[in-house]
């Protein structure tokens, strides 16, 4: 029975193989894929007509011949399957569905207040079955599903320690245990950070680099670090909290109970709550106030539309967050000196406004020799590059060899 079981094992590898070469090119022949895998031609035959009977493989046709027959070319079939993405954050759900090459077939926007996790999560369940009613896709072509999340997710007990962001009700909190109620698919869980970085590695700037950084801009700060085509979760997973850097001693109380964070002073709670306590002292001319004495107090996208105004309270505010933000960036590249770094989250939407301090910042207080070899790049997938990330974390563990392994090495789709 053992060797029958290690024989089962082997096959499901060579055809796990198989798949992957076939999924990462763009079109391969059998005589390809026994030169790469080291298979003989009578295993590879077996392994794509497997593949091809299951759906996972289209043939193609006939491809050019280098002599003698000419060679039937296989591509990969997206359609095959589908995978749920997740984004969880205090306030907003980010849900969508995306085929097997992370192209979406519909995402949405869910207003779901996730302090209570258990009411929240039940809204979620919700929401995803509607989701999946909504799209007409056949419940037993859902392969799995992503959830990103922001908070310190414990890798080794699959558990949420805190996360500040999401609320206190959230500590401790045992997230796989809980999403087995949600969601009746193979689901993963990552870090929003994680799960950003991995999609602008795979989709986005970072295509074509092997290390990068993403700096999350956002309701909190955090960072996700790939270095040599890995995602860096440090011993438990929870590498990358660049938010949480103190730059004043003594200053205001973080939500992780320290005071002076970075997090504390220029993350969007803290930027949107300092103009609506300022702003009553400011000119009655300036673009912002006369939005705050019509509607009584200022969002976070009032005040990034209103920075466009050279010398205006939001102008000001936004640059004196890039230059401390840019104090941030220089710690992380000095540690990992990544070969680019994005900026994603809300606050990457002000553009320039924030990217000149920051990276005049990042300059005077990083290491000369690092810091002038980093690009500095604002994210082209917006802020749905953590939902993307859960996608993709969905996918690639889909087709990992070990579906256990905590840090794995990645590939483009």
């Amino acid at each position: 029975m053992k060797d029958v079981a290690n024989l089962d094992y082997l096959k499901t590898l060579n055809r796990l193989k198989v798949l992957n070469l076939i999924r990462e090119n763009q079109e391969m022949s059998r005589q390809e894929l026994a030169k790469l895998t080291g298979l003989t031609p009578a295993a590879i035959t077996g392994i794509v007509r497997e593949l091809v009977q299951m759906g996972n493989v289209i043939e193609l046709g006939p491809g050019e011949s280098s002599g003698g027959r000419r060679p039937i070319k296989l591509k990969f079939n997206p359609e095959a399957g589908y995978v749920i993405g997740v984004e969880i954050t205090r306030n907003r759900t980010t849900l969508g569905i995306v085929d097997l090459q992370a192209k979406p077939i519909k995402i949405i926007e869910a207003s779901i207040n996730m302090s209570n996790p258990q009411e929240g999560l039940l809204a979620l369940k919700n929401c995803i079955d509607r989701l999946i009613n909504e799209t007409e896709i056949p419940a037993e072509k859902i392969m799995g599903a992503g959830f990103a999340l922001p908070g310190l997710y414990d890798r080794k007990d699959n558990s949420i320690k805190h996360s500040p962001n999401l609320g206190e009700g959230w500590r401790n909190a045992p997230i796989r245990d809980w999403l087995q109620d949600v969601i009746s698919v193979p689901f993963f869980i990552e870090h929003n950070s994680n799960a950003a970085a991995l999609a602008e590695y795979t989709l986005g700037q970072g295509k074509h680099v092997k290390d990068l950084a993403y700096v999350n801009l956002g309701e909190g700060l955090s960072a996700g670090v790939i270095m040599d085509d890995r995602i860096l979760y440090g011993s438990r997973g929870y590498a990358g909290e660049m938010g949480h850097v103190v730059i004043v001693e003594n200053g205001p109380l973080c939500n992780c109970g320290n005071k002076g964070c970075l997090e504390s002073l220029y993350a969007v709670p803290a930027l949107v709550r300092k103009a609506n306590n300022e702003l009553p002292l400011c000119s009655t001319s300036d673009s912002l106030k006369q939005i705050w004495e019509s509607k009584g107090q200022v969002t976070i996208e009032d005040i990034i539309t209103c920075a466009s105004d050279i010398n205006s309270y939001a102008w000001e505010l936004i640059k004196q967050a890039g230059w401390y933000m840019g104090t941030g960036v220089a710690n992380l590249i000095n540690f990992y000196n990544p070969e680019m770094v994005v900026l994603g989250g809300i606050l990457a939407g002000a553009g320039s406004v924030l990217m000149e301090p920051l990276i005049e910042s990042m300059h005077a207080h990083a290491f000369p020799e690092i810091s002038k070899n980093t690009r500095v790049e604002i994210s082209l997938i917006g802020r749905q590059a953590a939902f993307y990330g859960a996608c993709l974390v969905g996918i690639k563990k889909l087709f990992s060899n070990d579906r256990t392994e905590n840090i794995y090495s990645m590939t483009v789709i």
